[in-house]
């Protein structure tokens, strides 16, 4: 399953093709084994990138994960979502969650949550995503909220 629109093209991708936007735009100046995720590999993950131009721009993983402390079951957890500097803010990270949205929902999750960081809490809001809880620190990270949406 596959989507375009603007030139942009929404698909499904593997684990490894997610590691260089991972590594430009969320773990710069770090190792580039920091990009490969606890949980990459197992078949019920899903990745996502978006393409311009031919150009891999923006990508977001979704972990079919549950969260212990609140009631966000038959759920998947959003990790390592980035869009390549140079194209924020023109509609890309929109359009690769709402696909992501469309075939969560299709596959009958209810659910998105995030570690969201403070930076992009702003962006997930005008989604429809929620703060849940107090802000808190990942260590070399920075500061986040959990931030989850209801699908309907």
């Amino acid at each position: 399953m596959g989507f375009t629109m603007h030139g942009f093209k929404v698909k499904e991708i593997r684990a490894e093709d997610t590691y260089p936007v991972r590594h430009s735009e969320l773990r710069k100046g770090r190792p580039v084994e920091e990009c490969k995720f606890v949980g990459d590999e197992i078949k019920t993950t899903i990745h996502i990138g978006g393409f311009y131009q031919n150009q891999l721009i923006a990508v977001a993983t979704f972990l079919k994960q549950d969260h212990t402390d609140y009631d966000f079951q038959n759920a998947y957890q959003l990790r390592g979502m980035a869009v390549v500097q140079e194209y924020h803010k023109k509609g890309f990270g929109k359009i690769l969650l709402t696909f992501a949205e469309t075939l969560l929902l299709r596959k009958s999750i209810r659910c998105i949550w995030m570690n969201a960081r403070i930076s992009a809490v702003a962006f997930y809001k005008k989604l429809g995503y929620n703060t849940v809880g107090d802000v808190f620190e990942i260590p070399k990270i920075g500061a986040h909220y959990v931030m989850f949406k209801k699908l309907n």
